[in-house]
């Protein structure tokens, strides 16, 4: 008589690959190295890829969940020989995440960053540096309530329009080529970005010249008009950094360049506008500008402007309707018509 055979099923879903690129990148084995020598079950890098894999499935779930998560995974496969999900509870988790705390989160991720580069080889010749935000809901202790907290969780300028909810902010920096962010930091719910994006522009490129020798990677720095002010600019010019930023329009010498005639506009590559350089000579120092003047951009203001013009000719000719079949004695009609515009 045949043996009854027993099958399980198990789900690996899109896991797989993240727990490879995990693997290949060496995210457990440089925290391991990082934490030394210890007695854990679980290791502190083997911890730390578990959260990355849940958080990419059910991130809202409480830690002592986590194992109820990985019930149906191939937990072996993923995080290597001898894992089993009941060996990932919210003890091994929670001391995990104190001692990630305690490195501080923004110096271990330039340092797995460092070397998820050196093994991919990724260029960071060019940085992408912005802050977004993430609303959260429910009760969070404030500062003025006694212990002291990493960030404020509070109101603030909400990207995702959801003033109604607190939230917290991150400043992130990624590489041009391939979009590998190597720079991370946890900011207050209402930081400013003139102030902490300007920070991370700078601290992102000393960490990046204390790796590597500045004669091999020159970094070129792109933000967006938060971080662009005579303070800050004065203080990138100083510490020699390479930035491209777009200048607020709000500016004074915004509003000169683009009030200033030109005839020289130049044709973008790809047909889709034209453009015009100039050296402006400002209080932090000269820069070339480049104005921008999108065929798009201008068939909708042209839209825009006889859309005005129309509805105007519309509410004259209203206007005039209304005149023309009242009755005037010639002195009532002089008067009444001396304020209208002469038609041309």
């Amino acid at each position: 008589m045949s043996q009854e055979v027993e099958y399980q099923t198990q789900r690996l879903d899109h896991l797989g690959i993240v727990a490879g690129v995990c693997k290949e990148a060496g995210i457990a084995e440089w925290l391991d190295k990082v934490a030394g020598e210890n007695r854990r079950s679980v290791s502190v890098g083997t911890a730390t890829v578990a959260m990355i894999l849940n958080g990419l499935g059910l991130s809202n779930w409480q830690l002592y969940l986590v194992p109820q998560y990985f019930e149906n995974k191939p937990v072996e496969h993923l995080l290597g020989e001898g894992m089993t999900a009941d060996m990932l509870n919210d003890d091994c988790l929670g001391r995990t995440l104190d001692w990630i705390d305690e490195h501080d989160v923004t110096t271990l991720f330039a340092g797995l960053a460092w070397q998820a580069r050196q093994r991919f080889g990724i260029k960071a010749e060019g940085l992408h540096v912005d802050t977004t935000s993430f609303s959260v809901s429910g009760e969070y202790a404030s500062c003025e309530e006694g212990d002291p907290m990493p960030i404020a969780i509070t109101s603030g300028y909400s990207r995702d329009h959801r003033q109604d909810l607190k939230q917290w902010m991150l400043a992130l920096a990624t590489t041009h080529d391939g979009d590998v962010p190597i720079f991370l930091r946890p900011l207050d719910g209402n930081s400013s970005d003139k102030e902490h994006l300007s920070a991370a522009v700078k601290e992102v490129v000393k960490q990046l010249r204390e790796q590597l020798p500045q004669a091999q990677e020159q970094q070129i720095v792109i933000f967006d008009s938060g971080a662009y002010s005579e303070a800050n600019v004065k203080s990138y010019n100083e510490a020699k950094i390479g930035w491209i930023s777009r200048v607020p329009e709000t500016s004074t010498a915004a509003k000169t360049a683009l009030e200033q005639e030109d005839e020289q506009w130049q044709a973008l590559s790809d047909e889709s506008g034209e453009y015009r350089a100039c050296i402006m000579d400002l209080p932090q120092g000269k820069e070339r500008w480049l104005i921008v003047r999108p065929h798009a951009r201008l068939l909708t203001a042209k839209q825009q402007m006889e859309k005005k013009g129309k509805k105007t000719q519309e509410k004259w000719e209203k206007k005039l309707w209304h005149l023309s079949v009242r009755s005037f004695s010639s002195e009532n009609l002089v008067r009444e018509t001396k304020n209208l515009p002469l038609k041309t």
